[in-house]
């Protein structure tokens, strides 16, 4: 299941391609539009731009704004940076430890299949083709 902090972050990273033009927009006007508490947005911001997706500035005239085209953004990038790893279960994690049944399990294929099938669908999507979609 992806979290509130995974949908807020799609949201403010949507919010940030369709309204900045390349200029800094205030985590105020950010926090207005998406109906978020600048306490939290402030948590999601750091995130973003400590995995360089978003670039922001202090002072006067600062805020933050992306660092790629919406186009160059992948709902599955932003997911895992927010989300961490979307593995099904914990055995395909990307740090588990090896599982001591993998070679009995039934199910382990199945699970593989999942995962990859949810890895393509997120990283299918880009921020631009989110801007494009009616309401």
């Amino acid at each position: 299941m992806i979290s509130t902090r995974g949908r807020y972050s799609l949201r403010v990273m949507i919010d940030l391609a369709e309204n900045s033009v390349g200029n800094y927009i205030s985590m105020k006007d950010i926090a207005s539009r998406q109906l978020l508490s600048v306490k939290y947005l402030e948590r999601v911001l750091s995130e973003l731009t400590k995995a360089g997706l978003l670039e922001g500035i202090q002072g006067k005239g600062g805020g933050y704004r992306l660092t790629k085209s919406p186009g160059e953004y992948t709902v599955g990038e932003i997911l895992r940076i927010t989300e961490g790893d979307l593995a099904p279960v914990a055995c395909l994690a990307t740090e588990a430890p090896l599982c001591d049944r993998k070679n009995q399990c039934r199910t382990i294929s199945m699970w593989q299949d999942y995962y990859q099938l949810t890895k393509d669908f997120f990283d299918g999507i880009t921020l631009d083709s989110l801007m494009r979609k009616d309401s």
